[in-house]
């Protein structure tokens, strides 16, 4: 569009320069462009008229342009879920699924049998990939195979599960194991691989959890076992999270031309219920100051999650939600004051352990 408003412009400049030389009596008529004569004889008013035509001409092909631009600005963004097939991914695949307009998600799930319900489920099949992030090689295929990606929202997490015929002897209750992958594959390796996948530019979105700031939590007993040594193996779901985090803080810090930006949310106990109808409270370092729930509706957790990539003040921030019950309190809607209620506020990595 430029190159053609260029042309046009040049072909005006050459007939006005034709009509000077006219004016000067060193062109004849026949010189001059035609739509600017009658009866081979140069007029003032058909000057001005095919000027004004050139003119207007210039003004729609860049309006033309610029409106091309506007949409290419505005199409939808590319971001890639992970974990896509589990409660929480699923809540925020789903929600972007829903703004065609404004998203463009791609959902990462870890087995075929994930693919299939999310399909049967209505899921356009498109939309969804087989990739196991705890396989570095596929998951690096499958981020490169994209032409461009915005985001990537990070919703996997190893996820206990009691263990068929196994009791703790110590407290008479089933065992907790992670069949399906245990916290250092999937929250360490698997996260750090798919921060690494990352083409220049993208914003990371990490669903993580809160209670990262004590190395005691209770959490981070689920798969910890005893050796025969006294080693103690497994476990430490939480220590696992927090050094993924660290690393991805260090890789936006320190890697400057991979331009990664962050937002790492910590949210309390994740229930099943109705999200948009509680306050939800944000904090840092496990605080609970602001109500006495501890626990979050994932469907809340989902929408901060979706909100940090409509908003620039997200990016470079972590911090902890929980969700007063409902009827207490205002229900939150502007997420950007929400944000903003944190002032320059963001957890403290000093605290803790990382293993």
């Amino acid at each position: 569009s430029l190159y053609y408003s260029i042309l046009v412009w040049r072909k005006l400049c050459s007939v006005i320069q034709s009509w000077r030389q006219e004016e000067e009596g060193k062109a004849t008529p026949g010189n001059i462009y035609p739509l600017a004569m009658k009866n081979g004889t140069l007029t003032s008013t058909r000057r001005q008229i095919f000027a004004t035509v050139c003119i207007l001409i210039i003004v729609i092909i860049l309006t033309m342009a610029d409106n091309a631009c506007a949409v290419s600005t505005n199409a939808p963004r590319r971001v890639v879920v992970t974990g896509a097939g589990g409660q929480t991914g699923q809540l925020l695949f789903r929600k972007m699924l829903a703004l065609p307009k404004e998203f463009d998600p791609l959902g990462f799930v870890r087995t075929p049998e994930s693919k299939a319900a999310l399909v049967e489920s209505g899921i356009p099949e498109s939309a969804v990939a087989i990739v196991d992030v705890s396989n570095q090689d596929a998951l690096s295929k499958a981020m490169n195979n994209e032409k461009h990606i915005d985001a990537l929202c990070i919703c996997t997490s190893a996820k206990p599960k009691p263990l068929e015929g196994q009791i703790d002897p110590d407290t008479g209750r089933p065992k907790f194991g992670f069949p399906d992958g245990d916290p250092e594959t999937v929250d360490w390796l698997g996260q750090k691989y798919q921060i690494d996948a990352c083409p220049t530019g993208t914003h990371v979105v990490v669903c993580s959890s809160m209670g990262g700031t004590d190395p005691n939590n209770s959490l981070n007993a689920f798969g910890r076992t005893t050796n025969e040594d006294g080693t103690v193996s497994g476990g430490n779901i939480l220590k696992w999270k927090r050094k993924a985090e660290m690393y991805l803080i260090e890789q936006s810090k320190s890697n400057q031309d991979r331009q990664l930006t962050y937002t790492i949310v910590h949210p309390g106990g994740l229930i099943n219920e109705e999200g948009g109808e509680r306050e939800i409270v944000i904090g840092v370092d496990d605080e609970q100051d602001g109500t006495e729930s501890r626990s979050i509706p994932r469907a809340d957790v989902a929408s901060v999650m979706l909100e940090a990539l409509r908003h620039d003040a997200y990016k470079n921030r972590s911090f902890d939600i929980r969700a007063k019950p409902v009827g207490e309190g205002t229900v939150t809607t502007d997420f950007k004051a929400l944000l903003e209620s944190l002032k320059e506020r963001n957890c403290d990595y000093s605290l803790g352990e990382i293993m």
